[in-house]
């Protein structure tokens, strides 16, 4: 009887200690999931690295064929010149205190707005007017935005001098590469300069591994993966260059150009025939691996932008 009785003391003793354990596991979890639904401190300190990558540098096209899209159709472009980084907020800055001006860019509220042409409207289903006027180019207010007004002047949040330049519409893109008499690229030519003569799926060849590119879960030294959050990282900064612990694959396309596989989506200049979107290419810090393969694209109404969307010019 009494060994019974120990054994059924024992049994309760170890009942009595999961249900304590149980109860701690679930307060564990839930503490976890709180500290993961944190909001992301968009102005938390962050490293600053210098890449030794110019962004005011340009790669030269060639005119010729070249292999497009995932199924290997063949294209062919005219010869062309292209940033060999995205622009960065520095030189947006600089455009955006020459343009205030000179007028070619005012203050509208809390947004900074351009005058764009307009495009032809051909009425197609679900197709919008861009009637000729003044358009976003980006929003002033949003904390998201590292270029800052402070009443008479632009300047950039300290740390993201290099980065590129985000929160700006497909109208303010535009907008920049019109001011210096540049262009954004088309689809195809933005294509071509970041893969070169072959058929390789990513700008530095046929693998992805997480040193080559900002990307969702790359863990670069600019992401936060406890509150879930990544930032940009410079341009040019996926160089074969080490930064502190942190040793980066060259990930250059062909032609020498940075980033034409995340940190970014890049805006491209093609307007198509009945339709108000835009394009983009390149994929983002906020994207998987698979969405930075060069074929890849996404689309937006001109009025979007996003701390994910840059852009860089074409001549």
């Amino acid at each position: 009887m009494r060994s019974l009785l120990n054994i059924m003391s024992l049994r309760a003793k170890r009942s009595n200690l999961l249900a304590r354990w149980d109860c701690f596991v679930a307060v564990l979890l839930a503490m976890t999931m709180l500290a993961s639904c944190a909001p992301v401190d968009l102005n938390a300190p962050m490293p600053v690295f210098d890449t030794r990558i110019d962004p005011d540098t340009w790669a030269q096209i060639p005119a010729g064929e070249f292999h497009f899209g995932q199924h290997e159709d063949v294209e062919t472009t005219d010869a062309y010149e292209i940033m060999i980084t995205d622009v960065t907020t520095a030189q947006y800055a600089d455009f955006l205190n020459a343009a205030l001006a000179d007028g070619y860019v005012q203050l509208d509220g809390e947004q900074l707005v351009g005058f764009y042409p307009g495009d032809e409207f051909r009425g197609v289903k679900h197709e919008e007017k861009i009637e000729a006027g003044d358009w976003i180019f980006i929003p002033l207010n949003d904390p998201s935005q590292r270029v800052k007004f402070n009443g008479t002047s632009f300047t950039v949040q300290p740390g993201y001098e290099n980065h590129p330049m985000t929160m700006v519409s497909w109208f303010g893109a535009w907008g920049y590469c019109g001011y210096y008499d540049w262009r954004l690229p088309t689809e195809l030519e933005w294509e071509k300069a970041g893969r070169g003569a072959d058929e390789r799926p990513f700008p530095w060849g046929d693998e992805i591994a997480r040193e080559n590119a900002n990307f969702y879960s790359s863990r670069d030294p600019f992401e936060d993966m406890s509150s879930f959050g990544s930032r940009t990282s410079p341009v040019g900064f996926y160089n074969g260059q080490k930064y502190g612990d942190y040793q980066t694959l060259a990930s250059a396309s062909p032609y020498g150009l940075y980033d034409m596989a995340g940190n970014v989506w890049q805006w491209t200049g093609d307007v198509y025939d009945g339709m108000h979107y835009r394009f983009m290419r390149g994929g983002s810090k906020d994207t998987y691996d698979m969405d930075l393969r060069l074929w890849v694209r996404n689309n937006a109404t001109p009025t979007y932008y996003s701390p994910g969307v840059g852009f860089r010019c074409a001549r």
